[in-house]
């Protein structure tokens, strides 16, 4: 899987991109666990990419709603034992 960042927003710490292989569109979160800080990456649709990408409040509704985890059914990958949390 190679993603690509297309946008990053420091402040609110996420990011969309493409994946670059299938062309699909994604937006990610920074997690952390005991261990190691690292993205958690969420499918969207190509309409929700163009919408995000011109519209911060509505990418960052989208954000916060996989922060409280209710996205997961969208995750690329699904996480392991030792889920980070947002951070």
């Amino acid at each position: 899987m190679k993603l690509r960042d297309t946008f990053v927003s420091k402040g609110n710490r996420y990011s969309l991109g493409v994946e670059e292989d299938s062309g699909l569109h994604f937006a990610a979160i920074t997690v952390a666990n005991r261990m190691v800080d690292y993205m958690e990456s969420y499918n969207i649709s190509d309409d929700e990419y163009q919408a995000f990408m011109t519209d911060q409040t509505q990418a960052l509704e989208f954000v916060e709603s996989c922060r409280r985890r209710e996205q997961d059914d969208r995750l690329f990958l699904q996480p392991g034992s030792e889920r980070g949390t947002p951070a």
